[in-house]
């Protein structure tokens, strides 16, 4: 088993996902005209005043704050460690190309989550990566295999990723054992896990603006002291992407160790093109009501996540100078509570223990909320079903809390791995309708009218699309 795992992990993450990632984020920047920094405004237009929700679904707020959630977590502050460590400074340079060319790659497939979104049992929205495989692809076998890897990665790995992280932190500043961590990260988690996905969004529309927002002003201050050293540290990053400047601090990984390090880190911590996002923007009632408005939601995501606080991370570590190359050398979460140690003292390392405990607790609660629509699509969305699953993630949470999860995140990045892979060849597969439902959107813009998207008006989409929600009258709706 271990042999097939590293075999995939090389194969997928060595040759295919750190070219093709970057490979798709192009074409589709190229194909919908540099969307992302074209319309850059209208990332954030489509989310002010969308806090109302609906019987159908959560608010594009809700939305991206759950996306965010899932998001940030220990791959902003450990991940970017890690890729710093391994991948020099330059690391982070490709970080920013994955998150740049990946705003587009987010927009791509949850306009696509949006547009092939179907209504539960209950009534709510579900959709996501599985859906239009089956629905716009017209390959259910890409669903299902896309969703085992889903609810095995995201459900129920990540947690016990996410729980060693909060463990390991909570050990080093507080002392406090890792069993009694995971007991109690477990019961919170539970509480909201139990609670659906509009638990989930309440507890995400609080916390991960909060916590996102006292961590960027941390940085701001941090940044603020070392004024004019930031330049010069901006300009390392840049050289050392390319190897100008590999022996920069005694690293000596040179451009691969760089492209390599920066690509996976910058997959595993905004995951555009992975096909998580997506599951939790098709249960998002868009406004406007539009696939591609909560395209551009989720597109807002990878920026805030990587260009945001991944950048703030980075900084304060470079520019503490507390980065050691060498074997015996500090890394992961350690580095970090190191490097803000140096910069506002004692309380440095207690901060960031803090930090990743919301962090990663928001993870746990977001990472379990995509696995719902994989369970939807495999037809095991009941109420039992669900149960279990969720049973099974919290005894995840307390395993990882005490136990070294190096071995099975082998596994995680594995599944994950295939998962990305069948989601990047499903969206170039529909790449044709993401355009139409773009320019759609933007012509009505353009022509000084509210978007509003009617299937029944585009006859080269209406293939697994339901009617229901989106053959509205629309010229009602504009009055």
């Amino acid at each position: 088993m271990n042999a097939v795992v590293d075999f995939l992990n090389t194969i997928l993450w060595g040759y295919v996902l750190v070219y093709g990632l970057l490979a798709v984020g192009i074409f589709f920047t190229i194909r919908l005209g540099a969307i992302q920094f074209r319309h850059f405004p209208e990332y954030f237009r489509v989310i002010t005043g969308s806090r109302e929700t609906s019987s159908d679904g959560i608010s594009p707020l809700q939305a991206l704050t759950i996306s965010l959630a899932s998001r940030v977590g220990t791959g902003n502050l450990a991940g970017v460690a890690v890729a710093i460590y391994l991948g020099g400074p330059g690391a982070i340079f490709w970080m920013w190309m994955v998150a740049l060319v990946g705003m587009a790659t987010a927009y791509a497939e949850s306009t696509l989550a949006q547009l092939y979104k179907v209504r539960n049992g209950d009534g709510q929205y579900r959709g996501g990566p599985a859906f239009y495989m089956a629905a716009g692809v017209g390959s259910r076998a890409m669903g299902y295999a896309f969703s085992i890897c889903l609810i095995l990665s995201f459900g129920l790995i990540f947690s016990a990723v996410q729980a060693n992280s909060i463990s390991e932190a909570m050990t080093e500043a507080f002392g406090v054992p890792g069993i009694v961590t995971g007991l109690v990260i477990a019961a919170l988690a539970g509480i909201v896990i139990f609670g659906g996905i509009r638990s989930i969004a309440n507890v995400a529309d609080k916390i991960v603006p909060a916590m996102a927002g006292i961590y960027l002003l941390v940085a701001i201050y941090v940044l603020a002291i070392h004024i004019t050293e930031v330049p010069a540290m901006l300009a390392l990053i840049v050289k050392s992407a390319f190897g100008f400047e590999q022996a920069a601090g005694g690293f000596t990984g040179g451009f691969m160790a760089a492209l390599m390090n920066g690509v996976k880190r910058g997959l595993f911590s905004n995951e555009a093109g992975m096909g998580s996002a997506p599951n939790i923007a098709a249960a998002a009632v868009p406004d406007p009501h539009h696939p591609s408005s909560q395209g551009l939601v989720q597109g807002l995501g990878v920026f805030i996540d990587t260009l945001l606080i991944c950048t703030a991370t980075a900084l304060m570590i470079l520019l503490s100078g507390a980065v050691d190359y060498g074997p015996d050398g500090a890394q992961g979460m350690v580095l970090t509570q190191n490097a803000l140690g140096e910069h506002i003292g004692a309380a440095g390392p207690y901060f960031i223990a803090i930090a990743i405990l919301f962090f990663a607790f928001t993870s746990i609660i977001g990472n379990y909320s995509y696995s719902e629509s994989a369970m939807e699509f495999l037809g095991l969305g009941g109420r039992m079903p669900l149960m279990v699953l969720k049973t099974v993630a919290m005894g995840m949470v307390i395993w990882g809390a005490v136990q070294p999860v190096s071995a099975v995140f082998n596994l995680a990045d594995a599944s994950m791995a295939v998962m990305a892979t069948i989601n990047l060849v499903a969206i170039l597969i529909l790449s044709k309708t993401v355009v139409t439902l773009t320019r759609d959107y933007f012509d009505q813009k353009k022509a000084g009218k509210t978007p509003l998207f009617r299937f029944k008006e585009h006859p080269g989409i209406d293939k697994g699309v339901d009617p229901t929600i989106w053959n509205r009258d629309v010229a009602q709706e504009r009055g």
